[in-house]
């Protein structure tokens, strides 16, 4: 993009499985890769041969690499863990009501603010955005100018986009990012409206990878 606008092109990985009703958050859990149609789709939709990033999870990693074997020439991805899925500490792997069961007191106390608070051991989802927050600003103003494609997680994009439009951690939690979805941010450097404006926009959030669906 010649007038130094960076564009993020934000993908969540594939389907997990083996986890129903369990929360797993930074566990690095099985992906479901058998819809083709949706890695082609990909392949045609996303730019080539610009920077690729993944967090360290297998889940998003391979899902990069099901969209490169789907026909995108690109090189590869690099690993970063700031890219990763929120931590729940001691509760990964647990449903809620297990939660609950195995400490009330804690489980309740986490309920009183659960965007903010922390769950034992883990980070909460303000945590994740200054996290993703300090990625995205990284590697934005090191290829100011370029698309720039991420694979990662459900909660690293509404971190993301929570990020580039400044809104509450609550506010962020509303977003909807199901598996195989596009997200697309812009940074404009020199800002919206004449500058009066944030410097990022929202392209899409959420967009089908296949546009039957």
């Amino acid at each position: 993009m010649h007038d130094g606008t960076t564009r993020w092109w934000l993908v969540r990985h594939a389907p997990v499985v083996g986890v129903q009703g369990k929360i797993y958050g930074a566990d690095d859990v099985e992906c479901d890769r058998s819809d083709a149609a949706s890695f082609q789709s990909l392949a045609r939709r996303l730019p080539g041969n610009v920077p690729w990033y993944t967090s360290h999870l297998s889940r998003a990693i391979l899902t990069a690499q099901s969209i490169r074997d789907a026909g995108l020439e690109t090189a590869d991805p690099i690993i970063d863990e700031r890219f990763g899925e929120q931590s729940f500490g001691d509760w990964q792997g647990s449903s809620w009501d297990e939660m609950r069961a195995a400490d009330p007191v804690t489980y309740d106390a986490f309920w009183q603010d659960p965007v903010r608070n922390r769950t034992p051991n883990g980070e909460s989802f303000a945590d994740q955005i200054a996290r993703v927050g300090a990625a995205i600003d990284h590697y934005t103003e090191r290829h100011e100018g370029s698309d720039i494609v991420c694979v990662s997680h459900g909660g690293t994009v509404r971190a993301a986009v929570s990020h580039a439009l400044n809104l509450d951690p609550a506010a962020g939690m509303a977003l909807t990012v199901h598996t195989l979805s596009l997200t697309v941010l812009e940074h404009v450097p020199d800002g919206l409206l004449k500058g009066r404006g944030g410097a990022w926009r929202v392209v899409h959030v959420n967009r089908p990878a296949r546009e039957d669906h």
